[in-house]
């Protein structure tokens, strides 16, 4: 039986930080880091059955398309996402009332709809961008036994190629699910390695007033490339999704409106109209 201390549950029976029992979720679920951009999505559908909200952590159940659909902010970082992703298996896996693991064991499908800034000139503003691996820079998954899951060749030629500081951690690599890759690929989808930073500032190479350890990590990852895939893209979720899906079962994959282009310094004109065009396409794709 798991201890009360480790699953934590509300006193109505919830999941400690989502407040949710296993009846409010579907098995296709979108993840968004901002709280606001949860009814986004859900305006779009037929009818919302179950609302809540507990912290950043917003949530909403219904039906487009005839297609039962959750939509859930998580927040931002690595850090909100080990809660997220731990606490929604434990609604799909775990019996609530006995403690228990179940025997049979149920798969989610997880696609995150983030921002995010290219690493790539040729990645343009406005663009879409799908994360075939997530790179994590953060050291929240090296908590848990991974190396089964990742790409440890790809890790070793990134860790040469940055000349990384290993005091810092080592970084993970973590393919998304190939059943959501093909479900949701297009011409209109640049691919690549999603970079996940344990912050927005210095992890990201971002100065203010603070000296950062390696002023040129953001231009090393750039032009990083292991056989055909390059980075393409920074933010703060994708490999912490991509890592605990795989441990826990579950298919994730993450998708990207890009909204401002490292290296060329330029940023949308209209963020909001990319992020909205990225939503229609994918909730199309989950009701297919």
């Amino acid at each position: 039986m798991i201890k009360s201390s480790e699953l934590i549950l509300n006193p109505d029976g919830s999941v400690y930080h989502l407040n949710l029992k296993p009846e409010h979720i579907a098995n296709d679920i979108i993840f968004v880091g901002d709280q606001n951009r949860v009814e986004k999505i859900t305006q779009f559908f037929d009818s919302i059955e179950f609302s809540t909200q507990k912290r950043e952590f917003k949530t909403q159940t219904g039906y487009y398309k005839g297609k039962r659909i959750t939509v859930m902010s998580t927040g931002i970082g690595p850090d909100n996402i080990d809660i997220t992703m731990n606490e929604l298996d434990a609604l799909v896996n775990i019996d609530l009332e006995t403690r228990q693991p179940k025997e049979k064991l149920t798969s989610l499908n997880i696609v995150r709809i983030g921002t995010s800034g290219s690493l790539q000139e040729d990645i343009p503003v406005d663009s879409f961008v799908m994360g075939q691996y997530g790179l994590g820079l953060d050291n929240m998954l090296r908590s848990y036994l991974i190396d089964d899951i990742t790409e440890n060749d790809m890790e070793d030629a990134f860790i040469k190629h940055t000349n990384w500081d290993l005091r810092k951690g080592k970084p993970y690599i973590i393919a998304c699910s190939k059943v959501l890759e093909k479900k949701f690929d297009s011409d209109q989808m640049h691919k690549g390695i999603t970079g996940t930073a344990g912050g927005f500032y210095g992890p990201q190479g971002r100065v203010l007033r603070l000296d950062i350890q390696d002023p040129s990590l953001n231009s090393k990852m750039d032009n990083f490339k292991f056989n055909t895939v390059r980075m393409s893209n920074l933010e703060m979720e994708t490999s912490a999704i991509y890592g605990l899906g795989k441990l826990l079962g579950h298919n994730c994959l993450s998708l990207n409106a890009i909204i401002a282009n490292r290296a060329n310094g330029t940023f949308s004109e209209d963020p909001y109209k990319a992020v909205d065009k990225l939503i229609a396409y994918a909730l199309d794709k989950l009701a297919e």
